[in-house]
């Protein structure tokens, strides 16, 4: 998940959203097994959902929410 999740965010670097099609392919498959996996339908929800799973994460931390 941790792996899924640092791919997703290196990748939505703005250079990279601007990216070629394979850039944005990936960024999609990264998002939609993020979402299966998660059960949610959202990549932001799908990402804070990750988060919080993986190791270290505090339960009331919500850091992770982005405005």
């Amino acid at each position: 998940m941790r792996n899924l999740v640092e791919q997703f965010d290196t990748l939505r670097i703005p250079q990279a959203e601007n990216g070629d099609t394979e850039v944005q392919q990936r960024m999609d498959d990264i998002a939609y097994t993020l979402c299966v996996a998660t059960g949610t339908r959202d990549v932001d929800a799908a990402l804070i959902a990750a988060r919080h799973q993986l190791p270290g994460a505090r339960p009331r931390d919500d850091s992770l929410i982005r405005s």
